[in-house]
């Protein structure tokens, strides 16, 4: 067995590497890498391969991804009760969509690590001022001045503490008691009861009401309903906090990123000769990569290539993100030949980040029925082609907040500066996020 060294994940200095910070100071950079690279795991190579094996099943159409959480994670928000918000509001979705799909719903937050963001400029201007834009907690402040823009490496420090809180906390809750499925069942009993939108949703939550019954009845007390399995996944944007965390398993003597357990590329970073990509090919977590309505089949098959050439199902994720108005145009192609050419990767639905308009108040928002006609075509599109469709992936908060439109509590567009607290994207709040999981769920059944 030949052992990688770690510097073996450093191939990706050689290339061009976008949306890096424009750090001020190397030395200051390099003093906080070396302290990364001392510091403990976030997540163990063993998890790793658990969900590679979890989205084996997913990419074979055994199971269903429902991956979520925040646009971009706050270090201001690292409290228990955001973090039991969020996770509450996934463990809601995934028991509405176990129950109604049949199979297993595989559960990754966007969360302990999600603290970056790509730009679509380096700079941002107001009156007259030009300062670096705000990358997201991990390398600046959101504040417009000099000081808080300024990118600080102390910051990717903070990052790796924060998403140690906020790991510590998920598992605490995932393995002790909180997460018990007639616990989660009654939280949706609570939605149906008491949302406009949840009335619509009454016979299937009292289905689910007659199985625990039944099950209760029988005498049967499983484990699995005390315990969930959750794992922790970001976007592996800042390549020098990732490489620093990219650690050899003593096991296998191969390399893993155990910044989180699934890491994706974005849409911006996915140039198939640039870093991010080649970073990706090196390690053995389960990746992920966006496309957009861009993206062309040789795109797919090269990506493909370079980051599974093993045709392994678990490996490689595509996280499709077009806008209502193009999947059912774009996506059919891809699948097609995807499909053709004998590679198993899953297939998941980002309905939100196609989906984004500037409202007239200024508010960057999205509408509900725009992000569900996109999960609406995205089964389509599955459906037409006799493939699977593997899962959704959601920017969402366990929060009640007013940042996307529409929904059965319908936020109408002057709501939206009652609650608007992201600190870049528009997200579901805990009521919209139940309102797709049950139509989902629907959609689901349909296939």
């Amino acid at each position: 067995m030949n052992a990688e060294s770690p510097a073996s994940g450093n191939t990706w200095r050689d290339l061009p590497a976008a949306q890096q910070p424009e750090w001020p100071n190397p030395e200051a950079l390099r003093d906080v890498i070396a302290d990364l690279e001392s510091y403990p795991p976030l997540v163990f190579a063993g998890e790793c391969d658990l969900l590679r094996n979890r989205m084996g099943a997913v990419a074979r159409g055994e199971a269903f991804l429902l991956q979520g959480g925040d646009c971009a994670e706050a270090f201001d928000a690292v409290s228990a009760d955001h973090i039991r918000n969020k996770l509450k509001t996934l463990l809601q979705m995934g028991a509405v969509l176990t129950y109604a799909a049949s199979v297993p719903v595989v559960k990754v937050g966007r969360i302990a690590g999600q603290y970056s963001k790509p730009r679509s400029k380096p700079t941002e201007t107001r009156d007259g001022v030009t300062l670096p834009t705000y990358r997201g907690d991990s390398v600046n402040g959101f504040e417009f001045t000099p000081e808080a823009r300024t990118p600080d490496p102390e910051r990717l420090k903070r990052m790796y503490h924060a998403s140690a809180a906020t790991l510590n906390l998920v598992r605490a809750f995932s393995t002790g008691g909180y997460a018990d499925l007639r616990q989660v069942h009654a939280w949706n009993q609570d939605f149906v009861k008491s949302s406009p939108s949840g009335q619509r949703y009454e016979a299937l939550a009292r289905e689910i009401d007659n199985a625990m019954n039944f099950m209760k009845a029988c005498g049967t007390d499983p484990e699995e309903f005390k315990t969930v399995e959750f794992y922790s996944s970001h976007e592996a944007l800042i390549l020098d906090y990732e490489s620093a965390l990219t650690r050899v398993d003593s096991r296998t003597g191969k390399l893993y990123d155990v910044s989180g357990h699934m890491v994706w590329i974005g849409e911006r970073t996915r140039q198939l000769d640039g870093a991010h990509i080649e970073f990706a090919s090196r390690i053995r977590n389960p990746i992920g990569v966006k496309l957009g309505p861009t993206s062309s089949v040789e795109d797919a098959l090269t990506l493909i290539e370079r980051l599974d050439p093993e045709r392994e199902p678990g490996r490689l994720t595509f996280i499709t993100r077009m806008g209502a108005d193009k999947i059912r145009d774009r996506l059919p192609e891809l699948v097609e030949k995807v499909t053709a050419s004998g590679a198993h990767v899953a297939w998941v639905c980002d309905p939100m980040h196609g989906n984004t308009f500037e409202a007239a108040s200024g508010h960057k928002t999205r509408r509900f029925d725009d992000v569900l006609d996109e999960v609406k075509g995205f089964f389509e599109v599955h459906k037409g082609l006799g493939t699977h469709p593997g899962g959704i992936h959601v920017e969402l908060t366990g929060d009640d907040v007013t940042e996307c439109v529409g929904g059965g509590d319908e936020i109408f567009v002057d709501d939206l500066h009652q609650r608007y607290e992201t600190a870049c994207d528009p997200r579901l709040n805990r009521s919209q996020s139940l309102d797709l999981a049950f139509l989902v769920a629907e959609m689901y059944r349909q296939q």
